[in-house]
Order: C-alpha cells, then structure tokens, then sequence
C-alpha cells in the first residue's frame, strides 16, 4: 500500500501512532496486513518509503497525539537513522523485526560477508546484474520459505538509476553500521523479534542487538526466515503494542 493509500482522515486522539519502516531492498506495501490491522484498531499508521523501484519515496513524521511507535525490519532502524533521526529519537517504543545493530560481526565472519557486500555493490552497477542478485538475496531471505511466497516487486519491476543508486548508497551504510543507530531512543520498551532461521541476520547479529537492548523483550519465531512470511507474529507483536498504548 503506497502512502497516498492511507486514510485521508486519521483517527483524531489515537491510542499509538506507528511509523514503520522496510529494510533494504524493501518496500512499504508489504505493510498492507499490519497498516489493515492498526486501521481497524483506530491507530494512525504511516509506512516510510525509500522508493527502490517504482514506488515515490515517502519520509514520515510524527503527527498529532498517540504513543509514538516504530516498528522496522531488518535495516529499518537504520534507515530511519539517516533519513530523520529527529524522529528515530521521539519514538516511545520500538518493534524490532529480525533486525540487527551491526550487521558485520567481528572476525572471519565478518570478512567473508564484507566480501559479499562487496560483490553486491558492483552487480548493482548495471540493471542486469542488480535484478540477478537482487533474486539471490531474496531467496536468501524467504528461506526456509519458497521465494514465491514473496510478493512481486523490486527484482521484477524497472530498476531506475535513482532506485539503484539508493540501493547502493544504504548497501554502503549496511557495511558501515557499528551498533544501534545514533538517534535510538532511549529508556523506551523495545520488543526484539527474532527469526530462529534467518540466513540474513545470522545468530552472531542476534546475539549482538541482545547485548545492546538487553531490557527489551524478545519473541523467538522458531523456523522462519528473515522476510518473517509464515511466522505468526502479527497477532502478538499487536497485543504487545496495545499494552504500550494503554492508559
């Protein structure tokens, strides 16, 4: 759902208003389920864009009353951080979907995947070889899932060379990410949800962002994958949330 599709007319005293936000090589219609969900619950909802594809590119900002929440995957966080750190900052909560502080560990781990970041950067230099990778990736992060379980999107559409360019540029900043991004609110609840199986956020990463929240909660969601595409988590991140908007 692009965001001229959100309601004209939000809710006037929401309970939370929530920005989320995709990760990297993502887009906001793959929301639509979450955005429905908080819609029926009378929440204000906005999902940040950063338009790799065919999609505008969107920067959402606080409006109006309501708990201030973040919910982002993988990247989101990050991105967020370098889009609008103002508003990264006055979150009053955040949910964390198979996501990371840093995503190069130490150590020979982290030397062979700096090397595939590497290699990823220089497919995207031409439409060909970024849509060839760009499958790669994600069928990496479908996995265990089939990649069809994905919706069609940035892989299969038109790679402008503004969209690669911002692929480029926040692959540069993946590399590049140290911990939690500068502009992470602090002292805020924080819910970690983990993919027991994710090949993208590896256990090393895992057990890294732990270390860096090691007050928030955290909900294991055992077999799936980094897209989180058959893991049953909207129901109980959403009561998660409904507590952090209760009076």
């Amino acid at each position: 759902m692009a965001p001229a599709d959100l309601p004209s007319s939000p809710p006037a005293d929401p309970a939370l208003q929530v920005i989320a936000m995709h990760g990297w090589a993502g887009d906001g219609s793959h929301w639509q389920p979450w955005q429905e969900a908080a819609v029926a619950r009378a929440w204000q909802w906005q999902s940040g864009e950063r338009g790799y594809g065919e999609r505008t590119p969107h920067q959402p900002g606080w409006q109006g009353g309501g708990k201030r929440v973040v919910i982002a995957h993988s990247m989101g966080a990050h991105l967020l951080n370098a889009l609008n750190p103002e508003m990264l900052a006055g979150a009053e909560a955040v949910v964390l979907l198979a996501s990371f502080a840093r995503f190069v560990p130490p150590g020979s781990e982290g030397r062979s995947l700096r090397a595939a970041l590497e290699g990823m950067a220089t497919a995207l230099a031409e439409p060909t070889g970024a849509r060839a990778m760009l499958r790669s990736f994600l069928v990496e992060a479908a996995a265990p899932d089939p990649v069809e379980a994905i919706e069609p999107g940035l892989a299969d559409g038109p790679l402008s060379p503004e969209g690669l360019g911002r692929l480029r540029a926040d692959l540069e900043l993946l590399g590049q990410t140290a911990g939690l991004p500068k502009a992470f609110p602090q002292g805020v609840p924080v819910l970690i949800v983990e993919a027991g199986a994710d090949r993208i956020v590896t256990p090393p990463m895992r057990a890294l962002l732990r270390q860096a929240l090691p007050d928030a909660e955290v909900l294991e969601m055992a077999g799936a994958g980094h897209a989180l595409l058959r893991a049953p988590l909207l129901e109980p991140v959403l009561a998660w949330l409904e507590r952090q908007g209760a009076p």
